[in-house]
């Protein structure tokens, strides 16, 4: 059978996931647009790829002029607010990020950005899709691609004898159910860029400190709720429900999932 291309619910738990993973995001980089991709011109065309609730671009929005063009491009729109309460300088485009671009997108973008696609791209797609989205870029523009790195999963823990068995089997069940869970893809995404002839490649990598952790942490716990939620496999979904409950009795005890985030960026040549 053929896997949806999303592997969430896109309801308001899949929206409410997506708005914190922001916050707690923008809050560990310090930034929302890398400190080395200038931003003065305020005639800047800005392309948000898998726009999702849109929270990335309506934040951004009050932080550059309004004669800045935010374009949001996603397959879908149905997590967005309605388009009267998005900002005037904000425009949405139908783009799958699998396909390559249309021609009215093609070249036209100063910055385009990129986040959290690592369970929506397989292993062997990365290089096409990386490619599909660098036509975006005018030459001389930017990207920023940021992810989490699913394959630098381990648990932390206040002492070694914090219990962790559901976390753990937790862990084991979601990535069994689809195997987009467990991406490859991830950590080359800087040889991609530089494969690509992209410039002045960047890699930058965070830890979260532990309090911070904490939250991504339970912010993740949504995940395999809504994996179990779209699953046919009742049993498989029956035990993940009732595994979350003792997952969160074990973070109050001292132990959590914990992952290597980074944002990879490069430049496109001018020639």
């Amino acid at each position: 059978m053929t896997k949806p291309n999303y592997v969430f619910t896109r309801d308001y738990h899949d929206n409410n996931r997506i708005n914190l993973q922001h916050y707690l995001w923008t809050e560990l980089f310090g930034y929302h647009i890398h400190p080395s991709i200038p931003t003065s011109n305020p005639n800047l065309r800005i392309a948000d790829v898998g726009t999702g609730t849109g929270i990335w671009l309506t934040d951004l929005s009050r932080r550059l002029p309004s004669t800045v063009s935010l374009d949001g491009l996603d397959i879908s729109f149905s997590a967005l607010p309605p388009k009267e309460y998005l900002p005037s300088n904000m425009t949405l485009h139908s783009y799958d990020i699998l396909s390559e671009p249309p021609d009215h997108l093609r070249g036209v973008y100063d910055i385009v950005h990129v986040r959290n696609f690592s369970f929506v791209i397989m292993d062997s797609e990365a290089e096409k899709v990386i490619g599909n989205v660098l036509e975006l870029l005018k030459p001389g523009g930017y990207i920023q691609w940021a992810e989490v790195d699913a394959l630098s999963y381990r648990i932390d823990k206040i002492h070694p004898d914090c219990k962790d068995d559901a976390h753990k089997e937790l862990m084991r069940l979601g990535r069994a159910m689809d195997d987009r869970t467990t991406p490859h893809w991830v950590s080359d995404i800087p040889h991609y860029f530089q494969h690509a002839g992209l410039q002045d490649v960047q890699t930058d990598v965070k830890e979260a400190p532990p309090y911070m952790a904490v939250a991504k942490h339970e912010c993740n716990l949504v995940v395999p709720e809504m994996i179990a939620h779209t699953t046919q496999n009742s049993a498989q979904s029956e035990r993940i429900s009732q595994l979350i409950p003792e997952v969160v009795e074990e973070t109050h005890g001292g132990a959590y999932w914990a992952f290597t985030r980074l944002t990879v960026v490069g430049r496109k040549g001018s020639g």
